[in-house]
């Protein structure tokens, strides 16, 4: 008889474990150093896992739809931290810089890619429009580096904001772009069979259904605050903790009922409190229940990536696909970036900075599973490795060049 039998389930039980342990006592160990959590966090399940022969979890392309979840959650607690961040969320200032972003350098990445997978890597239409609509938006979860502090320290930092707002928003302004792709994937790739529906209801209705619900849940939230206990009480932090989920949870639900779009709920709903909580009593502790969740889901999440590329991975991956993530990271962003940011009074240096760190994460991950949970895409599994690869190039990339070149920045004054 074998007393001991170890369970897989046990195992990854285990693993997380000493995983969310490590994530506790990072940033007391490494805060000088270069190294980025997440690499920590993908390095270590891969060298775990792979001792498995097979992988103990179902695959992301064969079974999305819990990996569409886990990152689901992880953008939308990432997406209330940003909003809380932004000290005057609806002032121009505020958005000066990121505006340009998303209304240029979102597109321009978007066809960029688009034509890349198309033309250059021989993807369908709508496998090609799914690379360019999942690569567009930047992360708003692994970007906590290059973003603005938090609520009760002063940020001057124009890169700062600019790279908040637009992480903020992006994320979820890609929906309607990944919708075209999974209509493109349905109906066909001529525009004839899918274009006023998708431009009146993935477009402008579920924009501005999301915009309102999340301006009128985050004022409900806000009116709520009379309710909870005085600021010196023992119960603040736990009260503020369960503020915290309701202002991402409700927005979210209720967008999603309403069959809009989640994320830009979230985040308006985030900023819309944040405008109006002047005082700042709570919203310290808001912010920091919403980041330790964050941190939580980002060591689950990259230990589930981490278990993907020991195991599937291997077999998907191509070598055009490394060429193909610098030319995404290194060229495509920063340029569509600095070309956004022309004739702006910002110094060339600070253009270039933003333009680099379009971090590409959690929020793309999402899309693609969610985008593989709707329909059916040609070369799905080799779509897959190959976000995977820009995702970890990326994450290297701009992982380790985050800190020295902030640190660089603060120096400057800037």
């Amino acid at each position: 008889m074998d007393f001991i039998q170890v369970d897989t389930y046990d195992l990854i039980l285990l693993f997380l474990g000493v995983a969310i342990l490590i994530a506790s006592l990072f940033p007391r160990f490494l805060t000088k150093h270069v190294v980025t959590a997440p690499i920590v966090y993908l390095l270590l399940a891969i060298i775990v896992f792979m001792f498995f022969e097979d992988n103990p979890l179902p695959g992301f392309t064969k079974d999305p739809y819990w990996g569409k979840r886990l990152t689901e959650m992880g953008v939308i607690i990432s997406l209330t931290s940003a909003g809380l961040k932004l000290r005057n969320p609806f002032s121009w200032r505020t958005w000066q810089y990121s505006f340009r972003l998303l209304i240029i350098t979102m597109p321009l990445t978007i066809i960029a890619v688009f034509f890349l997978g198309w033309i250059g890597l021989g993807f369908a239409p709508a496998t090609a429009m799914l690379l360019g609509a999942v690569i567009a938006p930047t992360d708003p979860v692994l970007a906590s580096d290059v973003q603005t502090s938090s609520p009760s320290k002063k940020d001057n930092s124009h890169t700062r904001l600019a790279l908040t707002t637009e992480a903020g928003l992006n994320d979820g302004l890609a929906f309607p772009f990944t919708n075209l792709a999974i209509a493109m994937a349905l109906l066909g790739a001529h525009p004839s069979n899918w274009f006023w529906d998708w431009l009146w209801m993935d477009f402008f209705y579920k924009i501005i259904a999301g915009t309102l619900i999340g301006w009128t849940s985050g004022w409900l939230l806000y009116k709520t605050i009379p309710l909870f206990p005085k600021p010196k009480s023992k119960k603040l932090a736990a009260s503020i903790g369960i503020l915290s989920l309701s202002l991402t949870l409700i927005p979210y639900g209720l967008a999603e009922i309403a069959s809009s779009y989640g994320f830009i709920s979230v985040f308006v709903a985030a900023c819309v409190f944040r405008n109006q909580e002047k005082s700042g009593k709570y919203l310290e502790t808001l912010h920091d229940f919403s980041e330790e969740m964050e941190k939580i889901l980002i060591v689950v999440l990259f230990s589930l990536v981490g278990i993907y590329l020991s195991h599937e991975f291997i077999d998907d991956f191509q070598w055009y696909m490394v060429p193909t993530a610098f030319l995404v990271v290194m060229l495509i962003r920063p340029i569509s970036g600095y070309l956004a940011l022309i004739q702006t009074p910002l110094p060339q240096k600070k253009r270039w900075i933003i333009a680099f760190f379009g971090i590409r994460g959690i929020g793309s991950l999402y899309y693609v599973l969610y985008a593989f949970n709707q329909a059916d895409f040609e070369q799905q599994a080799e779509l897959f490795a190959l976000l995977l690869v820009i995702i970890v190039f990326s994450l290297l990339i701009h992982g380790l060049s985050a800190k020295p070149v902030f640190d660089w920045l603060l120096k400057k004054n800037n």
